[in-house]
């Protein structure tokens, strides 16, 4: 899909000229790196505007009042890198990115750098970033892994009052399943603006049981 300024307003609400100009030049600078490491599947390079930007993008209008968010397994930069965008349009705002890979961290330093982003990578595991990172008001994670697992990593954010959003696929609601037999939590799902079979869920007042 060729970039369009009208596509991202559909997903992402009303943003800026200069934003999309911005994330135009960053879909060249994600190509030019993934010649040289593994930024995410080859098979998605062709179309990373819908697959990859306009399909992190969608979850801004999701959570409109949060200036703090944290994007955990961010990989090539996805949400993460793509919600840095929209909170410097806005002015107002931080998201911390969590990447264990260190080429790939090296990757999102650099698009910070080169775009001025208000975040800040993480080259660690998750579970040593959370003595190091403020409570966030949002926490985000793409097929980063299975909805019990995801809850268990992010439930120290969650069960503090934040939101979780999650990307998933078709097969969801199994992942659903398997995870209330050890959480209790407020679900509202979201259809994907970008993918037919997708779903973004929300989630919140996330508590162990038992």
């Amino acid at each position: 899909m060729k970039p369009s300024f009208a596509g991202l307003q559909e997903v992402a609400g009303p943003v800026s000229r200069e934003t999309f100009d911005r994330l135009v030049a960053f879909e060249a600078m994600f190509q030019k790196w993934s010649r040289r490491i593994n930024l995410s599947a080859s098979s998605t390079l062709g179309d990373v505007w819908e697959r990859h930007i306009l399909d992190s993008a969608q979850l801004w209008p999701l959570a409109p009042e949060a200036t703090g968010w944290l994007d955990l397994g961010s990989g090539g930069g996805f949400p993460g890198l793509i919600l840095g965008f929209l909170l410097l349009e806005r002015q107002d705002g931080f998201i911390d990115l969590v990447e264990s890979n260190r080429k790939k961290a090296g990757f999102l330093q650099a698009a910070i750098g080169e775009f001025g982003l208000p975040a800040k990578v993480h080259a660690r595991r998750i579970d040593d970033v959370q003595t190091l990172v403020n409570q966030p008001d949002a926490v985000t994670a793409r097929a980063l892994a299975p909805l019990p697992a995801l809850l268990a990593a992010t439930a120290p954010w969650l069960s503090q009052g934040a939101k979780g959003l999650f990307h998933k696929g078709r097969d969801y609601r199994l992942e659903v399943q398997e995870s209330v037999n050890e959480w209790s939590f407020d679900l509202v799902e979201h259809p994907s603006r970008v993918d037919p079979q997708g779903v973004v869920l929300e989630i919140t007042k996330l508590a162990a049981r038992g």
